[in-house]
């Protein structure tokens, strides 16, 4: 009987979308000495690495529901690459923020931001067109 999962569905897309995303977001809402290059750096280094495991993934090469059955160049033995994936995520958005930080220019921002991400104050209401 053949595996009924595709080689890649709309999990893998999620799960590349969750890996540039949750470390940015979660520093953003939590750490307030996190800097735009540790956002930068997490959303890019992220994507960059979910996407390279999943290359190297089961799920293009390697068995007979992948992209590529016929030949093996799955280094990764793994299906989902956000167990590697998320956790590089969040050390480079912290390593960006450590050795790139923006100082003291958005620390005036701080707690107003705060209050906005946690209750969505200040939103702005929809336009009339």
């Amino acid at each position: 009987m053949e595996n009924p999962r595709p080689s890649i569905d709309s999990q893998d897309f999620h799960r590349v979308a969750a890996t540039a995303n949750l470390p940015s977001i979660l520093y953003s809402l939590y750490w307030k000495r996190f800097s735009t290059a540790g956002a930068v750096w997490s959303i890019f280094g992220g994507l960059i690495t979910a996407v390279v495991l999943i290359i190297f993934s089961p799920a293009v090469s390697g068995v007979p529901t992948a992209m590529f059955p016929n030949v093996d160049f799955a280094l990764f033995p793994v299906d989902t690459p956000a167990i590697v994936s998320v956790p590089v995520g969040f050390f480079l958005g912290w390593l960006g923020s450590v050795l790139k930080p923006d100082g003291g220019k958005f620390a005036d921002q701080a707690p107003e931001m705060e209050v906005r991400s946690m209750t969505g104050g200040g939103a702005e209401a929809a336009l009339d067109h």
